[in-house]
């Protein structure tokens, strides 16, 4: 999938520039790869098209401006919750995980740590 990713990237300068703003500084190039694919499955319309706009789209977008604005800064939250918790093993509320992991279905991260929780931690000794 990432040779996938990457074709489409170079496919489309536009959205390639767009997600490429959207990485942290400090985060590594695994973790990002992997968060990338998931901001691209989930991006739908949030991500730049390859035509130039109108005045009247550009009317339109500043409209829409703050709910896209919104959406987006609930998809980078969801991206970095499930990077954080496929990479460092944190977990969040059952209703986010559960969100966080539908949305990151068919992504394939292969070389991620195991993490084992304090709970199976006691399960064992016990």
């Amino acid at each position: 999938m990432a040779q996938e990713v990457s074709e489409y990237l170079s496919q489309n300068p536009r959205v390639a520039a767009w997600v490429e703003a959207l990485r942290c500084d400090g985060e590594t190039d695994k973790h990002w790869r992997h968060r990338r694919e998931f901001l691209l499955r989930n991006a739908g319309d949030l991500a730049p098209t390859g035509g130039a706009a109108s005045a009247n789209t550009e009317e339109a977008a500043d409209a829409e401006s703050g709910t896209r604005n919104r959406q987006l800064q609930q998809l980078i939250s969801f991206s970095m919750a499930w990077a954080n918790h496929v990479f460092l093993g944190c977990r969040y509320p059952q209703k986010v995980m559960d969100k966080i992991l539908s949305m990151a279905e068919g992504i394939k991260v292969t070389d991620a740590p195991i993490h084992i929780t304090r709970d199976e931690l006691v399960a064992k000794k016990g």
